[in-house]
């Protein structure tokens, strides 16, 4: 049995998480296995929930507020128990990355975060082999769900073509992670381009950066290194790296060459010819 401790629920939103769940499960009358035989878990998992020990997935959050009537509660504080596991440094970027209305992004090396697929984000993240990999993926994943929103951000992306070719996580893994990149071509606020290598040198050799752009607050700028995140409003900066984001925009392939460049990688080096929708056709 899992041993109950008290929480200190202002000490971090698992914390919280923790200590709300308990109090609403002992308030309808449940143990922990009951509570977990309603939502398809174990009682298990419920106590190391209650006391901090493991962190709560947006299903099961949203299984729980339909077993205890919550009104959605858990799954109101879900995200920013998630968010709570990113970095520290990158903490505060996902919070204004949640409130753009204007992304755009420039990646160097890998696909962009919010398009990866479970698998990539998975092969990308257990690169440094972290301890939390499984929370520093729903994490990632969360942060996707803006594109989802009723009204989302309009998102432009320049990937570079290595990240194209890189093979990350194995053959199947990066052929669907391609897939998923050309099913964005029925969003209508999602649009990528691939900077060639045939484009040379460019205005991004530093490396990848993100502007975010708000309805009432000014344009923020954010790149990152190993160990740190450097977000500045300074609006020398944001000129600078907005006229360098538009001749990389100029310097990179339109969205339908994009598309076609994506296409044909996927059927030159993995044998699929991506249909309209980006599915494979026989």
């Amino acid at each position: 049995m899992v041993h109950i401790r008290d929480l200190d629920p202002s000490a971090s939103p698992l914390d919280y998480y923790g200590a709300e769940l308990r109090s609403r499960r002992v308030t309808a009358g449940l143990k922990q296995a009951q509570l977990g035989d309603i939502i398809y878990c174990t009682g298990s998992l419920i106590g190391q929930i209650e006391t901090a020990r493991k962190v709560p997935t947006r299903d099961f959050s949203e299984r729980v507020d339909a077993a205890l009537g919550t009104d959605g509660q858990f799954s109101r504080l879900v995200g920013l128990v998630l968010r709570s596991q990113l970095p520290h440094w990158f903490q505060a970027y996902a919070e204004m990355e949640a409130r753009a209305e204007y992304i755009s992004t420039y990646q160097a090396q890998v696909v962009y975060g919010l398009l990866q697929t479970e698998a990539y984000a998975r092969a990308v993240l257990s690169a440094d082999n972290p301890k939390n990999l499984d929370e520093l993926v729903a994490a990632r994943l969360d942060r996707q769900l803006i594109l989802g929103r009723g009204c989302p951000p309009a998102v432009w992306v320049v990937l570079d073509e290595a990240a194209l070719l890189r093979e990350v996580g194995g053959r199947e893994v990066m052929r669907d992670q391609l897939l998923h990149l050309l099913s964005f071509r029925e969003r209508q606020w999602v649009q990528i381009q691939i900077l060639p290598f045939s484009a040379g040198q460019h205005t991004a050799t530093r490396g990848s950066f993100n502007l975010l752009r708000f309805d009432d607050d000014p344009d923020l700028f954010y790149a990152e290194s190993y160990d740190i995140g450097h977000m500045t409003a300074n609006p020398q900066v944001i000129k600078e790296r907005s006229f360098g984001y538009a001749r990389l925009q100029a310097d990179a392939l339109s969205v339908e060459d994009s598309a076609a460049l994506i296409a044909r990688v996927v059927e030159e080096r993995y044998g699929y010819r991506p249909g309209t929708e980006g599915r494979a056709v026989a």
